[in-house]
């Protein structure tokens, strides 16, 4: 087989042929993609006349030992040549196929963004950006984890260590093992998640259910408990059971509030009194049944203004909210006929939760009191949320310790939030009780390394949309300025009609504070929902149109 060097090669030497088998095969961008030995004996440009039989033997290399070294010498030449051709044939198919394979290898790398087979071509200033950022991550976790380390894999992905001997208790009887000491994340997965939570909505509203493809038969029946059936074919009986905690329009709106306290159940506040710190918050959420009063009130203060509830809890709602007529109760999972009857009674506001499934995440209402936080308020503090490294049991500071759930994952997650600057842990178990957030990424880096994360993003899928809060919507609608009723039903009580349960529903946007007001004006009074699944990436987007007086 005979193959021709490429022009670019051409000039070192010059127009010779070299038998194939042997020979260093150049792409036509001068890329080496074989080498080999040095050929035998270059072939002449011009047609050579017919070697002899002494000149052919002399050019074949031996097989198989001296017997088929003889066999081939004593071959008639005519025979010889005829037995080479297939071989001939052979090795020049071989070589054929490797060239194209290498072309398309080649080629994939300036294919189109989107196209299959794609390699990204990834911009040196985003890889940078990222991997600056992964060092601060890395920094503030050694610097603030109580133990845990992070091990930086690539500009986007790290892994989280707790220490050698930490005592791992919890048991996964699922998959019958105790829980592992490292876990792996996407840091720029993570930041487009969280950073899109700062706009999101996520209180279940009417607008959500007229907008979305089969809102009201599909996505209404799954938060209804004790239906009778798996879609609202009855769309008047759903309406009926969700219409006492379904507002029109959102009832809460991003920047809301400067300052927010997300303040959990630990044990470990008893070793605290952080209750009037948590009480100087703008804002306070609280999780479940935990309670509010004197005895308790140095260690977790008496502010109530949030609390998130599972469906288990919802049913007890009413000595839960005594003491406090505006604390807003959103429940974390379904509504039912039973829950419904005691909201009428009450005199408090109560509305849905629509979150996502953070399957990497912290487990637990806590990490949805951070979710509803974070849609409201500019910086979180998180209290009552930290996990020794050497726990022995999980503790409640009102109650015996009972059985937990995932606790060294949330204690890592919580950790990767807080130097993603998502959120400020406050720990009895930190020396320094002035904390200093210095080691922490500034808004700047933070911005920075959003922007880079979504635009290798953008890579990765090949979007087109541009950086901005829309890029995700899928869907969209409009509603007008008098869209829709509050909240409530016709059978409610005299209590409940008389209260100022739908307060946060007439608010008027100009008693917003200033920043809320603004972030509204540059959305253009669009509300951002989620869609499904464990991501942001498909959102219901609705635009609320401007009263004209």
């Amino acid at each position: 087989m005979l193959i021709r060097l490429p022009n670019a090669i051409q000039g070192r030497w010059k127009k010779q042929w070299c038998c194939a088998g042997k020979v260093a095969a150049v792409s036509s961008w001068g890329l080496l993609l074989a080498s080999s030995t040095r050929c035998s004996s270059p072939l002449p440009t011009s047609s050579p006349s017919s070697p002899t039989k002494e000149a052919r033997a002399a050019s074949d290399p031996p097989r198989r030992g001296a017997t088929m070294a003889r066999a081939h010498l004593h071959t008639p030449a005519p025979l010889a040549a005829a037995q080479r051709r297939p071989t001939v044939a052979l090795l020049l198919g071989l070589a054929l196929a490797f060239c194209l394979a290498v072309l398309s290898i080649q080629s994939s790398f300036f294919a189109a963004p989107g196209a299959p087979g794609r390699r990204l071509d990834l911009d040196a200033g985003d890889v940078r950006d990222l991997a600056g950022f992964q060092s601060r991550v890395q920094q503030c976790v050694a610097s603030r984890g109580l133990g845990l380390t992070a091990d930086i894999i690539d500009h986007c992905k790290l892994v989280l260590k707790f220490p050698k001997g930490t005592n791992s208790t919890w048991y996964n009887t699922q998959f019958k093992i105790f829980e592992p000491l490292e876990y792996k994340y996407d840091v720029c997965e993570t930041i487009l998640l969280w950073e899109q939570y700062r706009n999101m909505t996520t209180v279940l509203t009417r607008e959500y259910l007229d907008v979305r493809p089969d809102g009201w038969l599909d996505y209404a029946a799954k938060r209804i408990a004790q239906l009778g059936a798996d879609k609202c074919y009855n769309r008047t009986l759903c309406d009926e059971l969700l219409s006492i905690l379904l507002p029109a329009k959102p009832p809460f709106h991003p920047r809301q509030f400067a300052t927010c306290a997300v303040v959990g159940n630990s044990g470990d506040l008893l070793k605290t009194e952080f209750g009037q710190e948590i009480d100087a918050h703008d804002a306070v959420f609280r999780d479940n049944e935990a309670p509010v009063n004197k005895k308790y009130a140095k260690h977790v203060g008496l502010k109530r203004d949030f609390r998130l509830v599972v469906r288990g809890a919802a049913r007890n709602m009413a000595p839960i909210l005594k003491g406090s007529s505006d604390e807003a109760l959103i429940i974390k999972s379904l509504t039912h006929k039973e829950i419904n009857a005691v909201i009428k009674e009450l005199p408090n506001p109560v509305y849905l939760f629509q979150g996502i499934v953070l399957r990497r995440g912290a487990k637990g209402t806590g990490m949805k009191s951070i979710e509803l936080a974070l849609s409201m308020c500019d910086i979180i503090d998180m209290y009552g949320f930290t996990v020794d490294p050497g726990y022995t049991e999980w503790t409640r500071y009102f109650s015996a310790p009972r059985k937990g759930h995932n606790p060294l994952q949330g204690r890592a997650y919580y950790q990767l939030l807080e130097c993603l600057g998502v959120i400020r842990i406050h720990s009895p178990m930190r020396a320094q009780r002035v904390e200093d957030w210095s080691d922490i990424p500034s808004k700047e880096e933070i911005r920075r390394a959003h922007a880079a994360a979504f635009r290798l993003k953008k890579h990765e899928t090949g979007q087109q949309a541009e950086l901005g809060p829309f890029s995700n919507c899928k869907v969209w609608g409009t509603v007008d300025p008098d869209y829709g009723p509050v909240s409530g039903t016709s059978d409610m009580s005299e209590a409940r009609k008389n209260s100022n349960y739908s307060k946060w529903e007439l608010l008027p946007l100009e008693k917003l504070r200033r920043e809320a007001q603004e972030h509204y004006i540059q959305m253009g009074g669009v509300s951002l929902y989620k869609m499904d699944g464990n991501k942001l990436d498909d959102l219901v987007c609705v635009r609320h149109q401007r009263s004209s007086s």
